[in-house]
């Protein structure tokens, strides 16, 4: 199996490689992957879960919508946004510049779709750190009708310790702050349901849900789980 290297840098959190690989036993289908030290980030095999990200969680939406994505990865949750004609604004951030620039140059799938929406924009920032002041730094103070995460593998799985803070109630509140009254928060886990966080949301924004998001995998002959959380602000 040959395996070619897209991009190397290195990174506070660890070598952060873009690579793209044919797979022998899905009849040389062509394979993008994105690993941060050992932790295997995302594949462009595996995407139902970061488009169902986008689909459950702007689908109950009306009117013109202003859009963040936490995690920018290989693009699938922000394409899905941008299916929906009614979203207006689309800003993503992404912790590092060089992921950004993976799209701004055209070495992954959907860099060309992304760019080239006038709706979208690609930031660099950090996200975590983001929620207490404000994910739009250009604009102080704006709210938005959804905030979609996918950066960390679940609520108690983190690619960065620090993170962890982020699930606790002071920053969920400091979300939940920055939307829209009816808006909502949706997050991507790579674990099944955990009912306690999904009711830890439901006591912060008012109403909560958890989707066991199943699909195929090729490797195994039947099926993995992920999960997509939403919490409306109500």
């Amino acid at each position: 199996m040959k395996i070619e290297e897209l991009a190397y840098h290195k990174t506070p959190l660890g070598e952060l490689v873009l690579r793209r690989r044919d797979e022998p036993r899905l009849n040389d289908i062509t394979i993008f992957e994105v690993k941060l030290g050992d932790e295997f980030l995302m594949s462009s095999l595996f995407t139902e879960a970061e488009e169902q990200l986008s689909r459950i969680a702007l689908s109950p939406l009306e009117g013109e919508l202003d859009v963040v994505v936490g995690g920018l990865g290989l693009g699938y949750t922000a394409k899905a946004a941008l299916e929906f004609e009614n979203v207006h604004s689309l800003l993503v951030i992404d912790l590092f510049q060089e992921v950004i620039d993976w799209h701004k140059e055209g070495l992954v799938p959907l860099g060309e779709y992304l760019t080239a929406d006038q709706r979208c924009e690609l930031r660099r920032g950090d996200f975590f750190e983001l929620t207490k002041t404000g994910f739009d730094t250009a604009q102080p103070g704006r709210k938005f009708d959804a905030v979609l995460l996918d950066i960390d593998h679940s609520p108690k799985h983190f690619l960065d310790a620090k993170n962890q803070s982020f699930y606790r109630s002071e920053s969920l509140n400091a979300v939940r702050d920055q939307l829209r009254r009816g808006g909502v928060f949706a997050l991507w886990s790579n674990d099944a349901v955990d009912d306690e966080f999904r009711q830890n949301l439901e006591n912060i924004f008012g109403k909560a849900s958890g989707y066991n998001i199943e699909f195929k995998n090729p490797y195994t002959g039947g099926s993995s789980v992920n999960s997509v959380y939403t919490a409306f602000n109500i």
